[in-house]
């Protein structure tokens, strides 16, 4: 990939807005998953009264995004329980199809009070196509570490070659307690069946300068010779990256390349943020947020003269 690519924008496709008492607002980190045919199952986060995050779904024909098939009637993952590590909210990660199972990655949150706030990783299972997910357990499948003492975010996870692969999201320090005082980079981790995750602590991508602070929600495809991230990152405001390696571990950041930014007007002028790339029928889509983190919705974009295995 040695030239600039160009993504085309097909438009806004979805904001809460009422829908349900946990849909009031938001469409935030939007993932992919193909139903058959055409028809693909976009899930998201949306904000209740007490502006909790709940994850729901839309189902869309990727060649008629902006026709919504379906909107799910009740969260496919709710907050958990007071006191547990998702109480105050269920964020949309990443979905992985291994051996029948749907793996469903999401972040739980915990409000807190010397910081804003304490995610960690929590995991749903479906056993069947058409089954539901349920939470495998009370407490997450990637917890605050020795390597990662504060708080981690949106994983990426893909089954490469046997190994569970992750990319995830850690904090690094907090000042005192305000947003932009966080230091926020990408980790990875490796695991033999999606559960138990080893990790070192290794940090996959750098901020370019002093302005930067902070990276959220990893995508990442693995094409021939070649691993490709989109990821949000900013300073004053979210724009998308982009990033390549030969191995998964060692990254160079690309931006230049990215092909897509902010609108002149409209839904993502502001900003735009969590992207999810995925292929389908020879061509390569992204869905990704405008400013404000979801509160706008959530489009997508097809990636122009699309040969996935050679960009």
């Amino acid at each position: 990939m040695e030239s600039a690519v160009q993504w085309n924008k097909l438009g806004r496709i979805f904001c809460a807005s009422g829908e349900y008492p946990w849909m009031l607002s938001h469409a935030a980190n939007p993932v992919a998953e193909w139903l058959h045919d055409n028809i693909f199952r976009i899930y998201f986060s949306s904000r209740d009264a007490g502006r909790r995050a709940h994850i729901g779904y839309v189902d869309i024909d990727i060649n008629e995004p902006q026709v919504i098939l379906a909107v799910s009637d009740a969260p496919v993952i709710a907050p958990g329980k007071v006191g547990a590590f998702d109480d105050s909210g269920t964020s949309m990660g990443c979905i992985v199809h291994h051996e029948g199972r749907r793996y469903l990655y999401y972040l739980g949150w915990n409000l807190g009070v010397t910081v804003p706030w304490r995610n960690t990783i929590g995991l749903a299972i479906s056993e069947a196509p058409d089954a539901p997910f349920v939470k495998v357990s009370r407490v997450p499948v990637m917890d605050r570490h020795e390597v990662d003492p504060f708080t981690i975010s949106y994983p990426s996870v893909i089954v490469d070659d046997g190994v569970w692969r992750m990319w995830y999201g850690s904090n690094l320090s907090w000042g005192t307690g305000k947003q932009e005082e966080m230091n926020h980079l990408f980790k990875y981790a490796e695991s033999d069946d999606g559960r138990v995750w080893r990790r070192d602590g290794a940090i996959a991508l750098h901020f370019k300068d002093e302005t930067e602070y902070a990276m959220s929600k990893p995508s990442v495809v693995k094409d021939v010779g070649v691993y490709r991230m989109w990821y949000s990152y900013r300073g004053l405001a979210y724009k998308i990256g982009y990033a390549e390696s030969p191995d998964g571990i060692s990254w160079v950041r690309r931006d230049e390349l990215v092909g897509i930014g902010p609108s002149e007007s409209g839904w993502d002028a502001d900003a735009i943020c969590y992207p999810c790339v995925f292929d389908h029928g020879g061509g390569r889509y992204m869905l990704y947020n405008g400013g404000r983190y979801g509160d706008s919705g959530f489009g997508l974009a097809k990636l122009e003269g699309c040969d996935k295995n050679a960009r």
